[in-house]
């Protein structure tokens, strides 16, 4: 089955270079219109983006320029307007636009904190905040974060990144529940790619192995009519997995030993990974525990 993607309009942040540039590409090779938007100088031009969208042109496909700071609202309002002036719906939006201030959390300044958070977390707020009634009012849209391995496990140095990593698969899994009904799939990216970003911390043979290419077809995968939903896709040097969170059973320790006690005692059962299984959704943790203290206590947890 192939994948196509024409007469959609995808906007994909931080497109000018490395993986953005490569998400752009491919999404435009199926067919899509491509809003290619990179950081752009004090005129809002980025000569990056400008040359990405050369190339999506030279190919026969359609693609126009944006240079907003994702970090700032009102610019990306103006990018989304443009690009509805232009074409008249978005379709696809692919929130990879990002930056690193790598330090241990001791030397971190609280500005490089914040500042990784702006770009990465409010960056994706603000873009998917500005299409998010478009796509609800056309009945459909293709949402996807990109978080990070960074964020999933953790990484020495990355605090700030990893913590804004983290805070958009949050963010996916609510938008996910929030969307369905309007047939948005919202959905997460974690790739492993040797890009500006990470080149000179990795073995130049493995930078070589995990190009951006390798990462794409994850991307077009999650822009297609039909994409799965929260779901986070790792991806590298061509290899594809899944990321799944999993909760343990647990144990209930009513009547007698809630206490900090009775958790060191019960540790070992409540950490076992006998029977654990992926939540849906957060109130499906408060049934799981009103139902075993319910069944604890002998009562009826639907009284």
């Amino acid at each position: 089955m192939s994948i196509r993607l024409d007469g959609q309009v995808a906007i994909v942040t931080g497109a000018g270079q490395g993986l953005g540039r490569c998400h752009a590409l491919a999404l435009a090779e199926r067919g899509a219109k491509v809003i290619v938007n990179d950081l752009g100088d004090e005129n809002g031009v980025s000569a990056h983006a400008d040359a990405v969208v050369a190339e999506i042109i030279a190919a026969g496909g359609e693609a126009i320029s944006h240079g907003a700071n994702v970090a700032n609202f009102e610019q990306v309002q103006d990018m989304v307007k443009q690009t509805m002036d232009a074409w008249g719906r978005v379709d696809i939006l692919i929130n990879n636009a990002g930056i690193l201030r790598d330090k241990t959390f001791q030397k971190m300044s609280l500005d490089d904190f914040r500042l990784v958070l702006d770009v990465h977390l409010m960056g994706s707020v603000n873009c998917t905040k500005a299409v998010w009634d478009i796509m609800r009012e056309q009945e459909y849209g293709r949402i996807v974060f990109t978080t990070s391995s960074s964020g999933l496990y953790g990484n020495f140095g990355q605090s700030n990144y990893g913590a804004a990593k983290m805070a958009v698969v949050g963010l996916m899994n609510t938008l996910h529940l929030e969307g369905a009904k309007k047939n948005i799939r919202v959905n997460c990216l974690a790739p492993a790619a040797g890009t500006a970003m990470t080149e000179g911390l990795i073995p130049p043979a493995v930078f070589e192995l995990l190009s951006p290419e390798t990462v794409s077809p994850a991307i077009v995968f999650l822009a297609a009519p039909d994409a799965p939903s929260r779901k986070i896709i790792a991806a590298g040097g061509g290899s594809f997995a899944v990321y799944k969170g999993f909760e343990t059973v647990g144990v209930n320790l009513l009547p007698d030993t809630v206490s900090p006690e009775g958790v060191a005692a019960a540790w070992d059962a409540i950490n076992t990974e006998t029977d654990m299984r992926e939540l849906d959704a957060g109130f499906e943790q408060i049934g799981k525990f009103a139902q075993q203290g319910a069944e604890k206590l002998g009562l009826d947890p639907t009284t």
